[in-house]
């Protein structure tokens, strides 16, 4: 949960003028944030806060807890997003296939690999968060929204949920797709760097009799890997995955790609709007809707 939310709700209870505005003002770059990464465009992200705190002033009174708060204002949020992409016509609607997002052979071997540092290695490192930012774009609006609300907001399964109209077991099957895809894209360009390196004889070659291949328990471990880091799985079943990766290297190697990436998604700084759009639609936002139309916040 954001703590700018806990802290709007302490303003709103306050039933002044100043306290609304700094509140409105926390929750304006909670939006503002929220949709950057769902709407990527920052002219789409502005209408949205814009319209996301016209249709929530009135309601505010009603709220007395940050979790119904931030629920509400997601949903209406979401619901912008979506709309302004498909004005847009950005990236279509389609079903990512866990299959594609599985690593291939060459893949699982070069993931295996340790590689010394190098300034390539750097330069590519100081990319990462533009990259990061370009993958969730690619994904299919139904799994980024997921993505966004749990690793990116720090939502809870239930509060997704709430927001998305989605069961449990669907948002961990959309969550767990979301992750590979993004954990893919950002891999892309290192495991060419990998490739290169290999080609030119800068890693010790493979025998293709052990080069490690997706076997059937492979596969059935990738599929359970997001529950297996977000500790949702069986005593039983962690044992089972556990010993897997004690005997193969590429799938602890591929482990650990995966919970960087999930890492570099919780760690991604949140986009600000400048400060005069920001005190321009808090303007325009108090002039409609007045603090006198609102009597006392609490009784």
């Amino acid at each position: 949960m954001r703590p700018e939310i806990e802290q709007a709700i302490v303003l709103l209870g306050k039933n002044d003028p100043t306290a609304l505005e700094e509140a409105l003002a926390l929750l304006q770059d909670t939006v503002f944030s929220f949709s950057m990464k769902v709407c990527g465009q920052r002219e789409d992200a502005e209408d949205t806060t814009q319209e996301v705190l016209v249709k929530s002033v009135s309601h505010l009174p009603k709220f007395d807890n940050p979790r119904a708060l931030i629920v509400w204002l997601y949903r209406v949020a979401k619901n912008r997003c979506l709309m302004s992409r498909r004005r847009s016509k950005f990236a279509p609607k389609q079903e990512l296939s866990f299959d594609q997002l599985m690593p291939d052979k060459l893949e699982l071997e070069l993931l295996a690999k340790e590689m010394p540092a190098t300034p390539e290695t750097q330069a590519i490192r100081g990319q990462q968060a533009r990259r990061l930012r370009e993958a969730v774009q690619r994904l299919p609006p139904q799994y980024r929204i997921v993505l966004v609300l749990r690793d990116m907001e720090g939502l809870t399964d239930e509060e997704v949920a709430e927001i998305t109209g989605l069961k449990p077991g669907n948002i961990r099957v959309r969550l767990h797709r979301a992750r590979s895809f993004v954990r893919k894209e950002l891999a892309h360009i290192d495991l060419e760097r990998r490739a290169r390196a290999n080609a030119a004889g800068q890693m010790r070659s493979t025998s293709a009799g052990n080069q490690p291949g997706r076997s059937a328990s492979c596969k059935a471990m990738f599929a359970e890997l997001s529950n297996y880091l977000d500790e949702q799985l069986d005593d039983s079943l962690c044992k089972d995955l556990e010993e897997h990766f004690q005997g193969c290297a590429p799938c602890r190697a591929f482990l650990a790609s995966l919970e960087n990436t999930i890492e570099q998604l919780r760690e991604m700084p949140n986009a600000r709007l400048d400060r005069a759009s920001a005190v321009k639609i808090r303007t325009q936002l108090l002039a409609t809707y007045p603090f006198r139309r609102f009597g006392k916040f609490r009784q």
